[in-house]
């Protein structure tokens, strides 16, 4: 291995949240390196390697979904650089968010495995070391897809270190095999339900979303396919989809028999600060609603990343997603749906078209909900909710609402934003299968694949896919469906090539390849390593990637 690198923001191991199952506590006044030698402390260490994901995962979602052909801009403005592409410097807005958080966590890992040897030996701490070498290989793996090749860094650093090398993707992502292969047979096998924390489930599921990613690049090969596949099945390990998209996403059920790994939050580790702490998940995917205005009625959203018109039209009548996903039916009181739990004599206020009516179905509605109608309500004709629709019209709830990460708490705050305590749900049953069906098809084996998907089309209560219809368009078209909102758009484009073509066909603000085009004749697909990354490092000769 080269000569290693990192950039670290040094932080304080400092952590303000907990859950039900990770627990964290300040260390602040405590000696770290005896802390640590304990049982109890060592344990402290690994659930602090959880928090790291908060920082990752829990801010602006730019990195992974902006620029991409499932949301476009609303009305307030995404960063240009990130969702359009033409503008993409290394110090662009967001750029570094991602790479500056997860080095924080792989620099908390490295600490845990420097203290695994010294700390009390118990029969737990090979379990959590394995613990911590998933979410390490976890975040280099948001690294490799995102900015290519980046530094491989183990050591337990209590300096900062500001002189560095570069790996290669293919190094990184032989490194990340290697992790996850030493976790796989470390980590527990409690579902993840009861524990809260990596399993072999989660792994089997990571190592087949690298292997299948591998696969795509110059150095992979067929076999990362086929091995992606097994491993997605040993993830599935013959569960069924049994839970409705209603059930998936409806409030306080994130954690359920289907997930495999998320960022887990609780509503009283933000006491002591509500209008900061939490996530940003909820405040994008919609259009403003109203925010303080509404005295608590409603979320204040972000409208900056809204459904285009393809992620909309590809819901079709009796997906059971359609409902399960959109809010298109709002109320006087937006969060009225959730709160109430008879809507019969609750007024309408909004109501967003199914791509599927025709004029009749409208008569029919209007004549079935005549005595429900509110005061200036709004009957949103299909076509005129979608991203690009707010270059004709911009107004509040112009673009359709996405219900699925809402939180409905009483305690959330509605007038500060980005304050969600749902948990963001990082890896899921239904996300897997889809995973396989992808795998499975590259691999030769589309018979095998398009079962996989079609297990998904029949929990969303849809007819099967055939086999002339099955191809890696269609699989993308069925995360988008599955998916929409959660935090894997872009890298499932990268994988598969298709960011370029599919983001000019059906994001409006992204109008020609062109945009793309960078230094040298190249493409700005991965994203710039960062300026302030460049700025400390020492290391003059460190690569800037080819297109910046």
């Amino acid at each position: 291995m080269k000569k290693i690198i990192l950039t670290l923001v040094f932080a304080t191991a400092v952590f303000n949240s907990c859950n039900d199952f990770i627990v964290e506590e300040s260390l602040s006044y405590v000696e770290a390196d005896e802390t640590y030698k304990t049982a109890s402390g060592f344990q402290l260490l690994v659930n602090s390697n959880y928090a790291w994901l908060k920082g990752m995962y829990g801010g602006d979602p730019w990195l992974f979904v902006a620029g991409t052909d499932m949301y476009a801009e609303g009305r307030t403005p995404e960063p240009a650089g990130l969702s359009q592409y033409t503008q993409l410097i290394p110090s662009s807005e967001g750029v570094d968010q991602l790479y500056m958080s997860s080095y924080q966590l792989i620099q908390s890992v490295n600490k845990t495995i420097y203290y695994s040897t010294l700390t009390e030996q118990t029969a737990n701490v090979p379990v959590l070391v394995g613990e911590a070498r998933f979410l390490r290989a976890n975040a280099y793996f948001l690294l490799v897809q995102t900015y290519g090749g980046v530094p491989i860094v183990e050591q337990n650093f209590t300096a900062p270190v500001l002189q560095f090398d570069r790996n290669t993707a293919q190094e990184v992502y032989t490194y990340i095999i290697k992790e996850l292969e030493a976790s796989l047979p470390a980590v527990g096998n409690t579902a993840y339900v009861s524990s809260g924390r990596v399993n072999k489930k989660a792994v089997n599921d990571l190592l087949a979303k690298v292997y299948l990613t591998r696969g795509y690049e110059t150095f992979g090969s067929a076999s990362d396919f086929t091995t992606a596949a097994t491993y997605a099945d040993a993830a599935i390990g013959g569960q069924a989809l049994t839970l409705t998209p209603a059930q998936l996403y409806a409030p306080a059920t994130e954690l359920n028999a289907e997930t495999i790994f998320s960022v887990q939050y609780d509503k009283s580790s933000t006491a002591t600060s509500p209008t900061t702490l939490g996530n940003k998940q909820f405040y994008y995917f919609s259009s403003y609603l109203g925010g303080a205005e509404t005295q608590g009625s409603a979320p204040l959203r972000s409208y900056n990343l809204c459904p285009t018109k393809y992620a909309l039209e590809l819901f079709k009548q009796g997906d059971s997603r359609w409902e399960a996903t959109f809010m298109n039916v709002v109320y006087e009181r937006y969060y009225d749906f959730f709160r109430v739990s008879d809507h019969s004599s609750l007024k309408i206020k909004h109501f967003y078209e199914p791509l599927w009516y025709t004029a009749a179905d409208k008569t029919s509605w209007m004549t079935a909900n005549a005595a429900k109608l509110a005061n200036g309500f709004i009957y949103h004709d299909k076509g005129t909710y979608d991203a690009a629709y707010t270059l004709v019209k911009n107004l509040d709830y112009q673009t359709i609402p996405v219900k699925k990460f809402d939180d409905p708490a009483l305690t959330t705050p509605a007038s500060t934003g980005p304050v969600s305590t749902r948990d963001i749900t990082i890896a899921r049953l239904a996300d897997t299968y889809l995973i396989a069906a992808e795998a499975y098809l590259k691999a030769g084996n589309p018979g095998l694949g398009l079962t996989r998907l079609n297990a998904v089309r029949a929990r969303a209560g849809v007819t099967a896919a055939t086999p002339a219809e099955f191809n890696i368009s269609y699989i993308l078209d069925e995360r988008g469906r599955e998916m929409l909102g959660e935090y894997n758009r872009w890298f499932d484009l990268k994988r598969t090539g298709t960011l370029v073509a599919r983001a000019v066909q059906y994001n409006y603000k992204i109008t020609s390849a062109s945009q793309f085009n960078g230094n040298g004749g190249n493409l700005k697909i991965l994203r710039p390593i960062p300026q302030t990354v460049l700025d400390l490092n020492q290391n003059k000769n460190f690569p800037q990637n080819p297109a910046y």
